[in-house]
């Protein structure tokens, strides 16, 4: 008799560009497949400056990295691999150019922008009341892959971590985390709002962003003194996520860390601006429902005023974030 052989490995290819938050929620939809599809060879196509965010993935085989400046080097190298399926987590002009030239099946997710784009002109809310993680789920369902309710993976490579015997010696009973980051303004939080809500906080803060936001830092640690210290620009990304994932409790913006301190299963305060959680982006964590609570202003007529975040404020008033509580935001921390 000859011998039984292996069934051949199916080669998928997930595409998401961009960015860290929106990759950091595709996770589970990556080890869904993995673990749901047999004998699977799982490819993943992602911008160079999001390489870290994926690359650590152990459910991911190969990671393909893609430069706006010359795509037709990437998608020569993809059109090489033969793909039997290809599972556009993106959805856009950059990611269809790719999917174009592969000849194999093509399963979109539902971005819903003409409903986001009537919510933001509007003020309508015809918005489908589910996260975004479970409609890209929706588009792996003709692959026979399910959701498994595990939440959201980040992962941070040996080595790479943040040592916490070199956190402040203040720290040593706890800490929170408050994020200043942002790729949009009207989705940071104030450094009055900050401020106003480190000055009832139990615990020290630990403020995190990158180095556009080190003097919002500097000002904020002028007014609390040695309640906070200022992180900004000094940790690289890995080290700023295994902060994270040390402290007992996150606020926050409409952010990437967002995402990520729900994939630690960190207690988050998150603080909406022009954005809303009806967009389907708020923390994702199935089953712990109580580790999160979003803070936001309503009714307030201007909001939405974006799809993604703006530059400023276009009243000047920016009453989305400046009129959220602060007491009310610490009183829920503090509980933690």
């Amino acid at each position: 008799m000859d011998d039984l052989q292996p069934p051949s490995a199916m080669k998928i290819l997930v595409i998401r560009l961009s960015s860290i938050g929106d990759i950091v929620l595709t996770t589970p939809v990556v080890r869904a497949i993995k673990n749901q599809v047999e004998n699977v060879e799982l490819h993943f196509l992602t911008k160079k400056a999001n390489e870290k965010i994926v690359a650590p993935n152990p459910y991911i085989d190969k990671v393909h990295l893609y430069d706006p400046e010359d795509p037709k080097t990437v998608i020569k190298e993809l059109v090489a691999e033969n793909f039997d399926a290809v599972v556009d987590l993106h959805n856009n002009h950059r990611s269809r150019q790719v999917t174009r030239k592969l000849q194999c099946p093509v399963f979109r997710y539902n971005k819903v922008t003409g409903r986001r784009n009537i919510c933001v002109m509007l003020k309508l809310n015809l918005l489908p009341d589910t996260h975004v993680v479970d409609r890209y789920f929706d588009a792996v369902s003709t692959l026979n892959v399910h959701n498994d309710h595990k939440g959201l993976d980040f992962f941070i490579p040996e080595g790479a971590d943040f040592d916490e015997d070199d956190l402040p010696m203040v720290f040593e009973d706890g800490f929170v985390v408050i994020v200043l980051a942002g790729a949009h303004a009207t989705k940071r939080i104030p450094a009055s709002k900050v401020v106003e809500i480190g000055s009832i906080l139990h615990k020290p803060i630990m403020l995190l962003g990158a180095k556009d936001v080190y003097e919002v830092g500097e000002e904020i640690v002028s007014q609390l003194g040695d309640r906070a210290f200022n992180g900004c620009g000094k940790y690289s990304l890995y080290q700023s996520c295994s902060i994270l994932k040390q402290a007992d409790c996150v606020v926050t913006g409409d952010t990437g860390l967002m995402h990520i301190a729900a994939a630690f299963q960190k207690p988050t305060a998150v603080l909406w601006g022009s954005t809303i959680p009806e967009f389907g982006m708020y923390p994702y964590m199935p089953g712990h429902r109580e580790l999160f609570r979003n803070f936001e202003v309503c009714p307030l007529h201007c909001r939405p005023c974006s799809k993604l975040g703006r530059k400023s404020c276009p009243h000047k008033h920016f009453k989305c974030m400046n009129k959220i509580s602060a007491p009310e935001v610490a009183d829920w921390v503090n509980k933690f």
